[in-house]
């Protein structure tokens, strides 16, 4: 085979080579996107645990608004702070998780921000289910969970944990709002302490003992104008004695 011939083959395989891994990187790239969490601590019942996130952008043409986790059980929404976000995106809790988000990112930054959680529960490991919202209304979901041995597509973000320290315990749970709540005015006036239909009663006793009950007025009264009447007829019984003997 001349020179010519072997170098025409050697540049055509190479273009295709060149060609085939072009084609598999562009086929790999969306699918390559993926939501991760890291932590400073990763061990069950560790203490005051800073937990890192990070979603790799999908899209080409718009950028991450929210990103929004639902927390695994044993983690309260009370129990997680915000440490560090993109500029301008708020942390907000919810029911079964919290959320953050603000202004879009540029095309193409990935999301990180980071939550302190007040105490990892006692478990092997963690999932963080994870909705991503672009700025164009897309929305990508990870929170798949391996089952059946099958890999997700999409799946959550999962953190593996160490077991617990010897001697760590579970601390106590975050109070909630309808445990540290105090009663309103109107409602502490509006309801009896215990006992206070006794307090009551002695109350009325003692004011009738005084008489400064109607009642007691009223008897008061009775017996006053009894005293005059009969003062008065003993004066005019003793009166009319003295005129029959002069």
């Amino acid at each position: 085979m001349s020179t010519h011939v072997l170098g025409r083959t050697t540049r055509r395989i190479g273009l295709v080579g060149a060609l085939a891994l072009t084609a598999t990187l562009a086929l790999a790239g969306p699918a390559s996107a993926h939501a991760e969490v890291e932590a400073d601590t990763g061990q069950a019942l560790a203490e005051n645990v800073t937990l890192s996130f990070v979603s790799e952008a999908e899209s080409g043409s718009a950028g991450f608004t929210e990103m929004r986790v639902v927390l695994p059980e044993g983690i309260a929404p009370g129990d997680v702070t915000l440490v560090k976000a993109p500029k301008g995106w708020k942390f907000t809790a919810t029911n079964d998780g919290y959320t953050v988000g603000g202004p879009k990112l540029a095309v193409g930054t990935d999301a990180e921000y980071k939550v302190k959680v007040r105490q990892l529960p006692d478990a092997k490991e963690l999932a963080f289910k994870t909705v991503e919202t672009y700025s164009d209304g897309k929305v990508s979901r990870w929170i798949e969970l391996p089952s059946g041995g099958a890999e997700p597509e999409q799946p959550a973000p999962v953190l593996k944990l160490k077991a617990a320290a010897s001697g760590a315990t579970p601390i106590s749970p975050s109070p909630t709002a309808s445990e540290t709540a105090t009663p309103t005015p109107s409602a502490a006036k509006s309801t009896p302490a215990a006992g206070s239909s006794d307090a009551a009663a002695t109350a009325a006793e003692k004011e009738d003992e005084d008489g400064g009950s109607p009642t007691g007025l009223i008897i008061g009264g009775v017996v006053v104008a009894l005293a005059v009447l009969g003062g008065g007829a003993w004066w005019l019984v003793k009166r009319r004695a003295a005129t029959s003997d002069s």
